[in-house]
């Protein structure tokens, strides 16, 4: 798993599927699907903290690219 394509396969296989709107809120809410998983003992610590990454990878990269509000 490398990509935040990746992950949401991953929780498709689960019947979880997220589009929220914007890919920002897309990754916020993969974030907490995948602490819910964790939390139920689906995931091992390995694949949480693999997601996790990305998912903390992606979500700066989306900020750094969202444009000033000033």
């Amino acid at each position: 798993m490398r990509t935040f394509y990746d992950v949401l396969q991953y929780l498709k296989s689960f019947g979880i599927y997220i589009h929220v709107g914007k890919r920002l809120w897309d990754i916020e809410v993969a974030a907490l699907e995948v602490d819910n998983l964790y939390r139920a003992d689906v995931l091992t610590p390995k694949d949480y903290a693999v997601m996790k990454l990305i998912l903390e990878r992606e979500h700066r990269l989306e900020e750094s690219m969202a444009p000033e509000l000033n």
